[in-house]
C-alpha cells in the first residue's frame, strides 16, 4: 500500500506543509518515488508521522522529538519537566475556574480581584479602575494591603470634601482639604505600612510612579491633585529631617557642646 503526501497527511490528521517540514528537520525520511516522479509513502512513514504527532501533542518540542528518534529512548527528563508544567497549568486553570464561578455567582466586575467581592458593590467606576491599576503595579505585599484597605475602610467625611472639591478651588479650600486629609492618610499608613514607600517595586519605581501619576491625573481634577501633592509633601517632611540638619539623638538636657570641650573659665 502506498500513499501520496496529501493522503499521508490526511491519515495522520496533519497537513502537507507539516509533512514537508518534518522532512526538512530529518524527523521523517524521504520516501521512494514512483515512475511518474510522485512520492509514495508506506506504513513505516505513517507510523513515524503518528508518533511525531503524538509526542508533539504532549507538548514536546520538535527538537526533543528529534533527540528521541535519534537515540531511540524516551526523553525522561523532558517528560518529567513537561509533567510539572502541566501540573502548574492545571492548578492555574483550577484557580481561574474558581474565580469565574464566584464572579458569575455574585455578578462581580470581572476585572477586580476576587478578594474584593464583599465590597465590589460599593466601589465606584473610578475606584474599580484605580484598584485594577494599583493591584497590578504595587508589590505583592502592598497590593494585598491595598485590598485589605478597600475591604476595611469606612466612608469618612473627608472623602466627600475631597470628591466635591472643584477644579478651580482657591488656596484656602485646597489648604483646608489637605489639612483634613492629612490625619486620615497618616492613620492609613500606620495601619497598612506596606502602602508606604515600599509599595512601589524598587527596581521599577520610576515607571511605576509614572503609571500611578497618570492614573491620578485621569481620576482627579487639578485642585484635587494639588491637595494630594500637599499631603505627600507634608508626609515626606515628617519622615525626613530638613536638608542640612541631623536629628538630635542625645538625651534631653544634654549639653550642646562637644563632650571633650573644656568648660569656660
Amino acid at each position: 500500500m502506498a500513499w501520496s503526501t496529501r493522503q499521508l497527511a490526511e491519515l495522520a490528521g496533519t497537513t502537507v506543509k507539516a509533512v514537508r517540514h518534518y522532512h526538512e528537520l530529518g524527523l521523517l525520511d524521504q520516501p521512494e518515488r514512483a515512475a511518474n516522479g510522485y512520492k509514495r509513502y508506506g506504513v513505516e512513514h505513517l507510523v513515524v508521522l503518528l508518533r511525531i504527532r503524538r509526542l508533539a501533542g504532549f507538548g514536546l518540542s520538535l527538537a526533543q522529538i528529534a533527540d528521541m528518534e535519534r537515540t531511540g529512548e524516551p526523553p525522561a527528563e523532558a517528560l518529567r519537566l513537561l509533567d510539572a508544567e502541566l501540573a502548574e497549568a492545571v492548578e492555574r486553570l483550577r484557580r481561574i475556574r474558581a474565580e469565574l464561578a464566584e464572579i458569575l455567582a455574585r455578578r462581580l466586575p470581572p476585572e477586580l480581584p476576587a478578594e474584593l467581592a464583599p465590597v465590589a458593590g460599593r466601589l465606584s467606576h473610578e475606584d474599580r479602575s484605580l484598584a485594577l491599576v494599583m493591584t497590578r503595579v504595587y508589590t505583592p505585599e502592598a497590593a494585598e494591603a491595598y485590598i485589605d484597605l478597600l475591604r476595611d475602610i469606612e466612608p469618612h467625611p473627608v472623602d466627600e470634601v475631597f470628591m466635591n472639591l472643584p477644579a478651580d478651588a482657591d488656596e484656602r479650600a485646597r489648604r483646608g482639604a489637605a489639612e483634613q486629609m492629612l490625619p486620615l492618610v497618616r492613620g492609613v499608613l500606620a495601619d497598612y505600612p506596606a502602602l508606604d514607600r515600599s509599595g512601589l517595586p524598587p527596581a521599577d519605581a520610576a515607571r511605576t510612579g509614572e503609571v500611578v501619576t497618570a492614573m491620578m491625573r485621569v481620576l482627579c481634577n487639578p485642585a484635587q491633585l494639588d491637595v494630594l501633592k500637599r499631603v505627600g509633601d507634608r508626609l515626606a517632611e515628617e519622615r525626613e529631617p530638613p536638608r542640612g540638619t541631623w536629628p538630635d539623638t542625645r538625651p534631653a538636657g544634654a549639653d550642646s557642646r562637644e563632650e571633650d570641650e573644656e568648660p569656660a573659665p
